[in-house]
């Protein structure tokens, strides 16, 4: 993946490529993986880069009929707090990306869409991870019944978006998808963004 990178950059951007000399696996966990690259910076010298690789995410921006957002309160255990958050979940292997969110939004929430459109993609920690989420916004809400993971336990709520920036401004929404999804459906009231339309 990081050498795909390299290869992707644009003709104004290779002053900066780092080239990858060597590298090492760190550590191999249940689906993050870290790793120790030895490197050639633009000036020549070598430098390492450490980092985890990830097999990337979808988060659901779902809109019920009434304009609430579909939120949830889940307890992250690395920042060990119980975060406010749209529902997500990561890429099983070789997973189709609409898929995956289809099958989180339902998991997690037992509401199914009607209609799916693309929002964007971010990559949220950029200086240590290769994982990237793409936003997906869901509307026609239909509910049903959710099916945790077994070791997953969140609650599911509604809120409007008026709420949801105000969490945001007061820091008490920090989880960062969560976050452009707020700014991102703030715009698209506004006739200032729009969705792109699935093929």
């Amino acid at each position: 993946m990081t050498e795909k990178c390299f290869n992707d950059l644009p003709a104004g951007d290779l002053h900066l490529r780092e080239e990858r000399l060597s590298g090492e696996d760190i550590y191999g966990g249940i689906f993050l993986n870290m790793k120790r690259d030895q490197v050639k910076l633009p000036d020549g010298k070598q430098a390492v880069r450490e980092y985890l690789t990830h097999p990337g995410a979808v988060a659901i921006l779902a809109i019920l009929d009434d304009g609430r957002v579909l939120m949830e309160r889940q307890y992250r255990y690395p920042i060990a707090k119980a975060c406010i958050e749209i529902p997500a979940g990561k890429l099983d292997p070789k997973e189709d990306h609409l898929s995956c969110a289809q099958r989180e939004l339902e998991e997690e929430t037992g509401y199914s869409a009607r209609k799916w459109t693309f929002i964007r993609r971010i990559h949220p920690v950029i200086s240590y991870s290769t994982e990237f989420i793409d936003i997906y916004l869901a509307e026609g809400l239909v509910p049903g019944k959710n099916h945790l993971d077994d070791e997953e336990f969140l609650d599911v709520f509604a809120a409007p978006l008026e709420q949801l920036m105000e969490w945001v401004e007061r820091g008490e929404i920090t989880d960062v998808k969560t976050t452009i999804a707020t700014y991102w459906l703030d715009r698209y009231r506004r006739g200032l963004v729009s969705p792109i339309p699935l093929s």
